[in-house]
């Protein structure tokens, strides 16, 4: 998995893991509340929850890794934007805001780590509906939930064809259509926040297109168990595997697939 020492990724996803539990009893504890709504500069929602959550993470980075840089959405916002290296961490303290804000649960904390450009392990807590996905490249990706701990794996896609998840709240149907012209589509939902990635290395969808923008702390936990689950996510201009550590840390259009790279769309 990259230069990524696998033994250090099973002690660092056994460190990462209290983390995340204790990061999303705090972002759980503000949902509870009457929280008030912020907006940032580009006009995007925060909230007490993202901020608290982010204080929490960076914390327990420091102390696992203090030598790793970080990259945190709400440090970035805030102009802390740090010089990174070959490896660093990327946090979304709490993806889907909006999820939040309306109170239906699909919403996550996220940590990756990215070494060379690649998202080699990452972790995305859903608090709300209690699913810890988490997954190292090379190694492999699982579930925590209700029904206890167990390995995941993107599925191939079945023969009455693709289940097809888009974004809940920056969706372009318009441009889903034409993505999806020609193909065999058993199911169309959608969902907030990173758990789209993770639906898919679950064999719980197969094809997440993006059009809208995505910032890199948005996707990069996801992408991470998308990866370590057998599946990719792929830039829709050149078809190549995305990559992290970009000029202003945003994502071009994207299209995450649990099919193993280079097999046929199901298509009608």
């Amino acid at each position: 998995m990259s230069s990524f020492d696998r033994t250090l990724a099973h002690q660092w996803l056994d460190a990462l893991t209290p983390l995340m539990r204790e990061a999303g009893e705090v972002v759980m504890a503000v949902y509870a509340s009457d929280f008030a709504v912020a907006r940032k500069d580009d006009a995007s929602p925060v909230t007490e929850a993202d901020q608290k959550a982010e204080a929490l993470i960076l914390a327990g980075l420091r102390r696992l890794a203090p030598e790793v840089p970080v990259v945190a959405e709400e440090a970035v916002a805030a102009g802390d934007i740090p010089h990174v290296s070959d490896r660093f961490f990327l946090v979304d303290p709490l993806d889907g805001t909006k999820e939040f804000i309306s109170r239906n649960g699909e919403f996550t904390v996220n940590i990756a780590l990215i070494d060379g450009g690649v998202p080699v392990l990452g972790l995305v807590y859903a608090p709300a509906v209690g699913r810890l996905f988490t997954g190292a490249l090379g190694l492999g990706a699982w579930l925590d939930d209700a029904a206890g701990h167990r390995p995941i794996h993107c599925r191939t896609v079945p023969p009455e064809g693709l289940t097809v998840v888009a974004s809940r709240s920056h969706g372009d149907e318009t441009a889903l259509d034409a993505f999806l012209a020609g193909r065999r589509v058993a199911a169309r939902t959608n969902a907030g926040s990173s758990l789209k990635l993770c639906l898919v290395a679950a064999g719980e969808a197969d094809l997440y297109p993006r059009f809208g923008r995505t910032m890199e702390w948005d996707i990069a936990a996801g992408d991470a168990v998308l990866r370590a689950a057998g599946g990719m996510v792929s830039r829709l201009d050149d078809g190549q595997p995305l990559g992290y550590g970009k000029p202003g840390f945003e994502n071009p259009h994207f299209v995450a697939e649990g099919a193993a790279r280079g097999s046929p769309p199901a298509r009608g």
